[in-house]
């Protein structure tokens, strides 16, 4: 089976641990001990997490003397942030058409309103007048 690069990257990062240890290796190289320190599972559980970022290229592992290192290979992270850039500027693109779209609908919105609300206050104001007019001729029959 055929599995591209981004999907075993995307694979990879979907385990909340091995997304610490990407986070802890963003501040250098580590030893497997150093990554390992963090977590309350077993150095042989936090191994196979190590294989598996390793198996998606995330990380590259050295051996120096007894200890082994771990690093970030930045190629793996760059294409997922190129992946991602992509679908980032196809959503800024949409927001700014909703944007131009809602202030298009406001504007409208906006003309009808004052017209209407003025006619409505317009009225309201003449159905006053003729409430006062009718109040004061009941007063006028009433003396």
């Amino acid at each position: 089976m055929v599995v591209d690069n981004l999907s075993s990257t995307f694979a990879a990062l979907s385990d909340p641990t091995r997304r610490s240890i990407v986070d802890r290796l963003t501040g250098g190289p580590a030893t497997v001990n150093e990554l390992a320190a963090p977590f309350s599972i077993s150095q042989q559980a936090i191994s196979k997490h190590l294989a598996y970022l390793a198996n998606a290229r995330l990380i590259e592992r050295q051996r120096d003397g007894r200890q082994n290192f771990c690093a970030l290979n930045p190629r793996a992270i760059r294409e997922v942030a190129e992946w991602a850039d992509d679908y980032r500027r196809c959503w800024e693109k949409n927001f700014q058409r909703l944007d131009k779209l809602l202030a298009e609908m406001n504007t409208r919105r906006g003309q009808a309103g004052v017209g209407g609300n003025a006619a409505r206050v317009a009225g309201a104001s003449a159905g006053a007048r003729v409430t006062k007019k009718q109040k004061q001729h009941k007063q006028k029959g009433k003396r």
